[in-house]
């Protein structure tokens, strides 16, 4: 967890000014066994560690919770803070309204919204194997796993070391779960970014259009670094990765509707 950061504070360092104040509040799925939080209390000792090399003034909070569980007290949120809410691929392992209560997903993007983020960044993976139905299920685990299992037939060596962790423990493991599990046994439950899109206009979000000139970046970056069969476009302002025409990541980014700055400005 955490490994976009490093590069953050590598880029913020060289920008010569002053060392930066950041505070990040990490939240991962509690685990198994006596200590819940070990994984995110990992992240932020290695995160400090990247902090404390490039120069930033750097505050962690680890909370090792279900999401949905999570309020407002317990972010300690500062009113003076630039707040950015980053989520990467981990709304699909919130439950969803199959399970016959409250909304988790919706109870989630409702308190994103109630704490006002300057900006909400969410990346999904694109999946509709989230559903109850078994074959629909099933015929969907098996279109997009084999797209993953292409990409590192197509770019990894089978003997890599790297490559057997991902299959073994990343791959393999979420297939089953998406496949085998049903009820709150069942953690993977992706859904589409057109999915994604509607829930969260509905929730009282505003989308953010895609910056023209990063996009022509990466579009550059994919064609000049990666192989040929990824690709990178855009549709309904959310940026969509893939392989061989199979749309597998997306990332959006959002504001609360009519959120307003401290002067009284609706943004």
């Amino acid at each position: 967890m955490g490994f976009m950061w490093p590069s953050f504070f590598e880029r913020l360092s060289s920008l010569g000014s002053a060392a930066p104040n950041i505070r990040i509040t990490g939240i991962g799925f509690p685990e198994k066994g006596f200590r819940p939080g070990k994984l995110i209390e990992a992240t932020g000792r290695r995160l400090s560690e990247y902090a404390q090399r490039f120069n930033i003034n750097f505050k962690y909070q680890g909370i090792a919770s279900k999401w949905e569980n999570i309020t407002i007290e317990d972010l300690k949120i500062d009113k003076d803070e630039v707040l950015v809410v980053n989520c990467l691929h981990g709304l699909k392992n919130v439950l969803d309204e199959s399970i016959g209560r409250d909304n988790p997903r919706d109870k989630v993007l409702r308190l994103i919204k109630e704490i006002e983020p300057c900006v909400f960044i969410h990346g999904i993976l694109n999946g509709s194997y989230g559903t109850p139905f078994f074959t629909t299920r099933f015929k969907e685990v098996l279109s997009k796993f084999f797209s993953f299992f292409d990409i590192y037939e197509a770019t990894i060596p089978r003997g890599s070391e790297m490559r057997i962790h991902i299959e073994s423990n990343i791959l393999i493991p979420s297939a089953i779960n998406a496949i085998a599990c049903e009820g709150s046994e069942r953690v993977e439950r992706p859904e589409t970014y057109k999915q994604w899109r509607a829930r969260t206009i509905r929730a009282g979000f505003t989308q953010l259009p895609v910056d023209s000139t990063i996009m022509k970046k990466i579009e550059n970056f994919v064609r000049e670094l990666y192989h040929k069969e990824f690709f990178v476009d855009e549709d309904r302002e959310w940026l969509r990765m893939g392989w061989k025409g199979t749309i597998l990541f997306a990332l959006s980014t959002w504001k609360p509707t009519d959120y307003e700055t401290v002067d009284g400005k609706t943004k």
